[in-house]
C-alpha cells in the first residue's frame, strides 16, 4: 500500500513555498512522523513529516521548487522493509590493444614536453621596468622601448600609462560568486523597501546613562537566575520602559490603514532576532501583562527557535511597535527601519563608558544611544521626543518601572 506525501497547509498569509531540501533519497527507508524536507517560506522553514512509516518510492518534487499547499511531494510504500538502491551497470573496461612496439623494437615515443612560456628578449625590461610591467599587468610587447634595442625603461612603462592606462582586470584568483536570496531575505528587502516608500521615516535620537540599570541588574541577576531559571537581561527593562511610553503616547502604537489611524489598546511588542537566514521580529503578546521573568523567557525562546528554523508563523505575525538591539554587534549608532504597519521602532545600541556632565562634574558613566524611528505621517516631533525622554528616564531611574510614573 503506498501513501503519498503532500504539501501541509500553508498559513492563510502565505501563498507558496519552496522546497529547500530533501533528507530522503528514493529507496530509504523512514519512520513515521521523520522529516522528510524543509519547506521556505516568506517567513519561516516548514518541515514535512511522514505520515507513515514505510520506504521512499518516489520524489515527484525536486529541490528549489516552488510549491503550494497540497501539491504531491512524495509517495511511501508503507511496510517496514527497505529497497536497495539499483545497482549501477558493470563497468565493461574495453581491453586494450596489445602493444607490439617492443616485439618490432620500435622505440616508444616520449611525451613532449610542454609549450615553454614565451620568455620576453633577455635585456629587454630593466629591473624597474619590469616590476612596473608587472604591478601594473601589462604586455611588454605594446611598450615602445627607447633605449638601445629597443630596451625598455622605466619612464617608457611610465609614458605608455599615461597614454593607455591599463583595464582594471581582476586580480589572478578573484572571482565572483552569485546565488539566489532565500525568500526569507527577498522577503526582508521588499518590506524595507515598501517602509521606505510607503510612510514618512524619520529619526530622533536621545542617550541613556545606563549606571543605575547595570547597577540593579548586577546586584539582582544571580538572585533573579536562581528563582526564575533565566538571565535578567536588559531587554525586560527596555519592553517595559517603552510599555510605560507607549501608555502616556498611544498614537506611537498606532497604524496607519488607507486614511485612517488605528489606535491599538494592547501591547505587542516585536523583538528583532538576528538568524544564519536573516532577521525575523517574533511577538510578545499582551506584553503588558508579563513580568520581567516571563519577558526575558520568551525572547531567549524566540532567540532559540528561530535560530533551529522552527519558530512558527503565529509567532512572527502582528505587532503594534518593535525594539531592535544592533548592540549587540557593535554598533554605536544607527537609524532602524519601520516594521510595517507599525508606526515605530526602538533602536538600542552598545554601551560605552563616555565622559558626561553630571551636576557641574565630568565623570565617566557606561552610555548608550538611543534612536526612534517613527512614521511621521502620524507621529508629530514632540510625540516622538517625548516618548525617547519617557523611556530615558524610566531607564535611567528603574524604581519609576515599578511604580508606572
Amino acid at each position: 500500500m503506498t501513501t503519498e506525501v503532500r504539501v501541509p497547509q500553508l498559513p492563510e498569509s502565505v501563498a507558496d513555498a519552496t522546497l529547500v531540501a530533501w533528507h530522503k533519497k528514493v529507496g530509504d527507508a523512514v519512520a513515521r512522523d521523520e522529516n522528510l524536507a524543509d519547506l521556505e517560506t516568506d517567513k519561516v522553514v516548514l518541515e514535512v513529516p511522514a505520515p507513515v512509516a514505510g520506504v521512499i518510492k518516489s520524489l515527484d518534487k525536486t529541490a528549489g521548487t516552488t510549491v503550494t499547499s497540497g501539491e504531491l511531494l512524495a509517495v511511501i510504500e508503507e511496510g517496514a522493509g527497505s529497497v536497495a538502491a539499483p545497482k549501477a551497470p558493470a563497468k565493461v573496461e574495453a581491453k586494450k590493444p596489445a602493444d607490439t612496439r617492443k616485439a618490432e623494437n620500435v622505440p616508444t615515443p616520449t611525451a613532449a614536453p610542454p609549450a615553454a612560456r614565451k620568455e620576453e628578449t633577455p635585456g629587454k625590461l630593466s629591473p624597474a621596468a619590469r616590476r612596473l610591467v608587472e604591478e601594473n599587468r601589462l604586455s611588454p610587447e605594446l611598450i615602445a622601448g627607447s633605449g638601445r634595442d629597443g630596451r625598455i625603461s622605466k619612464s617608457d612603462v611610465a609614458q605608455h600609462l599615461v597614454a593607455a592606462p591599463p583595464a582594471q582586470a581582476p586580480a589572478a584568483g578573484r572571482t565572483d560568486r552569485r546565488e539566489p536570496m532565500t525568500r526569507l531575505r527577498a522577503r526582508i528587502a521588499q518590506r524595507l523597501v515598501e517602509a521606505q516608500s510607503t510612510a514618512a521615516l524619520l529619526t530622533t535620537f536621545n542617550e541613556v546613562d545606563m549606571q543605575a540599570l547595570m547597577a540593579l541588574r548586577a546586584r539582582y541577576k544571580d538572585a533573579f537566575e536562581k528563582r526564575h531559571g533565566v538571565r535578567l537581561g536588559f531587554m525586560s527593562f527596555f519592553a517595559k520602559a517603552c510599555i510605560e511610553a507607549l501608555r502616556r503616547f498611544p498614537v506611537v502604537n498606532a497604524s496607519v490603514e488607507g486614511s485612517d489611524i488605528v489606535y491599538h489598546e494592547y501591547y505587542d511588542l516585536g523583538v528583532a532576532v538576528s538568524t544564519d537566514r536573516g532577521l525575523i521580529v517574533p511577538v510578545l503578546r499582551d506584553a503588558d501583562r508579563m513580568d520581567f521573568a516571563g519577558i526575558e523567557k520568551s525572547v531567549t525562546g524566540f532567540a532559540e527557535r528561530a535560530r533551529s528554523g522552527s519558530i512558527t508563523i503565529e509567532e512572527l505575525t502582528g505587532g503594534t511597535f518593535s525594539i531592535t538591539n544592533g548592540g549587540v554587534f557593535g554598533s554605536l549608532m544607527s537609524t532602524p527601519i519601520l516594521n510595517a504597519p507599525q508606526s515605530a521602532i526602538l533602536g538600542m545600541h552598545k554601551i560605552q563608558d563616555r565622559p558626561v556632565a553630571v551636576d557641574g562634574q565630568v565623570v565617566i558613566r557606561p552610555m548608550m544611544y538611543l534612536a526612534l524611528t517613527y512614521d511621521h505621517r502620524i507621529i508629530d516631533g514632540r510625540e516622538a521626543v517625548q516618548f525617547l525622554v519617557a523611556v530615558k528616564d524610566a531607564l535611567e531611574d528603574p524604581a519609576r518601572l515599578l511604580l508606572q510614573v
